[in-house]
């Protein structure tokens, strides 16, 4: 690590004993340091395992994790919800059935090189029931017009989290398993951004979850992560890790908007 400060410093002139000396001792220690962090490329951002232990893991500073936005898909209704539990339809108070998922999103922007909190953006989150269902919508295979379960909003605090909690998704022909989201900030500067993706899950998950009530009456899946057309376009970075509880499983979703 000398050898390149040194090398660096030839340039300017040569170092004589007594000025090594004085590198190697007063100034020594930063100069090591300074050999040792290189620039990024330009457009690398920071990841958790450029945070320091206890921002990546205790959420002390956001981690800055750019993720591939994906379609918005025909289901998405702007219901204006604004609340934390989506598992309830407003219409007759009933709660749909399933395993109990709680995601937290941890909303940053990158600044340069720098990451920060988003705070009053708004998420939105809707997905389908344990049966492949989506609310407020007319298919060919269902019509849940004025219903407006597993759909709403919450908004970003200071530490740039939306928690909500829903269910596991259940699986419809055609689709991997998965939740739509789309975040939408205040205007900053004269204008807003808008971002939207989709969350998936790992296999063996899904598999455990859909071998029980209710998603069990369904069947099996058909069309698992690999072939599914959107999942193959970045699936892999939307997958949040779950950890277990005695109630279902929860997560933490680390996403960063870099054209805030």
């Amino acid at each position: 690590m000398i050898d390149c400060c040194l090398k660096r410093k030839a340039k300017h002139r040569l170092l004589n004993r007594r000025d090594l000396l004085r590198l190697m001792g007063t100034a020594g220690f930063a100069a090591m340091i300074g050999c040792r962090h290189r620039r990024r490329r330009p457009l690398e951002t920071p990841s958790s395992a450029d945070m320091p232990p206890s921002a990546a893991t205790a959420g002390e500073k956001p981690v800055c994790v750019v993720r591939p936005a994906q379609t918005e898909g025909p289901y998405f209704i702007d219901e204006k919800l604004n609340r934390s539990d989506i598992r309830s339809d407003p219409s007759d108070h009933s709660t749909k059935p399933g395993l109990p998922l709680r995601v937290a999103f941890h909303v940053s922007r990158i600044d340069g090189r720098s990451c920060s909190p988003i705070n009053d953006a708004v998420v939105d989150v809707w997905h389908c029931d344990a049966l492949g269902v989506y609310s407020d919508v007319r298919d060919p295979s269902f019509a849940t017009k004025g219903q407006k379960f597993l759909r709403g909003y919450q908004t970003t605090d200071t530490n740039g989290v939306a928690e909500f909690l829903t269910i596991y998704p259940g699986w419809y022909a055609g689709r991997a398993v998965h939740i739509h989201f789309k975040i939408r900030t205040s205007p900053i500067a004269g204008r807003s951004y808008e971002f939207t993706s989709q969350l998936y899950f790992d296999e063996s998950v899904t598999d455990e979850v859909h071998a029980q009530a209710p998603y069990a009456s369904k069947g099996r899946r058909s069309t698992p992560n690999d072939k599914d057309s959107l999942f193959r376009e970045g699936g892999k970075q939307l997958m949040p890790v779950l950890t277990k509880n005695t109630q279902g499983y929860a997560t933490k979703f680390e996403i960063a908007l870099q054209k805030v």
